[in-house]
C-alpha cells in the first residue's frame, strides 16, 4: 500500500504528459487549471450551503436530534470530496471525482467494498415530535446518529 502512495503522483503526472502529447500541451495545462477552478468553486458553494443548512436546522431546533442528516453525510460530503479530487492535477483523480459525483456509481462502489473498509458505525432511528411519537415525513427524518464516548478529565496544559 505504501508503494501506491509513492507511485500515484508519478502516475498522475504520466497521464497529464500523455494528454499533452496526444492533444497539445496547452490543452493539458488548461485541463489542470479548469479542474482547480471547478474544484474550488464546488467546495466553496457546497460549503456555504452546508453552513446555511446547519444554521437553519439549529435555528428551527430540527426534529432529527442533531445537525448531521443523511443528506449531509451522503450528498454534501460527496460534492466536497469531488471538489478536492478535481483540484489534484491528473486524469485519474478527475475520473474518481466524476464517480463520486454520480450517486448510483458512488453507492455501487460502496456496496462492493470489502467489509474491512466499511464503516462500523451503528445507527439508531428515533422519531420525535411535540408530545407523541410520529412516523417520519421523509427519509431525512429517519436518522439519528448515536455513539459511545469516554469522558477525559480536563488536564493542565503544562503537563
Amino acid at each position: 500500500m505504501q508503494w501506491f502512495f509513492l507511485l500515484f503522483p508519478f502516475f498522475e503526472l504520466w497521464t497529464l504528459i500523455e494528454l499533452g502529447a496526444a492533444t497539445s500541451p496547452l490543452l493539458a495545462v488548461g485541463w489542470v487549471v479548469l479542474g482547480i477552478v471547478l474544484g474550488m468553486s464546488m467546495i466553496r458553494r457546497q460549503g456555504l450551503n452546508m453552513i446555511r443548512q446547519a444554521q437553519r436546522d439549529a435555528a428551527h431546533q430540527n426534529t432529527e436530534g442533531g445537525l448531521i442528516t443523511p443528506r449531509f453525510l451522503g450528498d454534501d460530503l460527496a460534492v466536497v470530496t469531488a471538489g478536492f479530487l478535481l483540484m489534484v492535477p491528473g486524469l485519474v483523480t478527475d475520473t474518481l471525482a466524476l464517480v463520486v459525483l454520480v450517486g448510483p456509481l458512488r453507492r455501487g462502489l460502496l456496496g462492493i467494498a470489502p467489509a474491512r473498509y466499511r464503516s462500523q458505525a451503528t445507527f439508531r432511528t428515533e422519531y420525535r415530535a411535540q408530545g407523541a411519537p410520529r412516523e417520519p415525513d421523509s427519509p431525512s427524518d429517519r436518522v439519528t446518529i448515536e455513539g459511545d464516548f469516554q469522558r477525559v478529565e480536563d488536564r493542565d496544559p503544562r503537563d
